[in-house]
């Protein structure tokens, strides 16, 4: 009887571990359940050094959406962005790739824009901001190319 009662306990213990790692796995993971809700707009940016699929993407540091694809048209890249239904974009929105701190997680913040006319799924944010390259600015300053032009005299 006793035994019989463990093997009973050792089971739920073990099955409410599973539980519990499945539950990490999904929250960790970012992994969608639902699906993919939202609609999908591109990006193309000359530079998308350091993002990742999945990062956010997020209007006056509310998160919106996610990257959800990353590639090449022509000489630059291109970001697919999934934004919440919920969420219109004007067409003349400004997207920019932006880091929390100096080497801080990548997230793609929209600017508002003022148009009446809205971007619908498939649509192309014109203007875009490439992130700064932080090699080619350390650059520049050891070699004094960001010197105030009144100290380089």
């Amino acid at each position: 009887m006793t035994q019989t009662r463990t093997e009973i306990l050792v089971g739920i213990f073990v099955l409410v571990g599973v539980i519990c790692l499945a539950y990490l796995a999904v929250r960790l993971g970012k992994l969608e359940l639902l699906g993919n809700q939202g609609y999908v707009v591109y990006a193309d940016f000359a530079s998308v050094a350091g993002l990742k699929l999945g990062d956010p993407v997020e209007i006056a540091g509310v998160k919106v959406g996610k990257v959800e694809s990353i590639g090449l048209a022509d000489d630059s890249a291109r970001l697919g962005l999934r934004v919440e239904d919920r969420i219109k974009l004007q067409e003349d929105v400004i997207a920019s790739i932006r880091a929390r701190g100096l080497i801080g997680d990548k997230f793609v913040l929209i600017s508002p824009g003022a148009s009446d006319r809205l971007l619908g799924s498939g649509g192309k944010i014109r203007d875009t901001e490439s992130p700064p390259d932080i090699n080619e600015l350390i650059g520049k300053l050891v070699g004094g190319d960001l010197a105030p032009k009144s100290a380089q005299k």
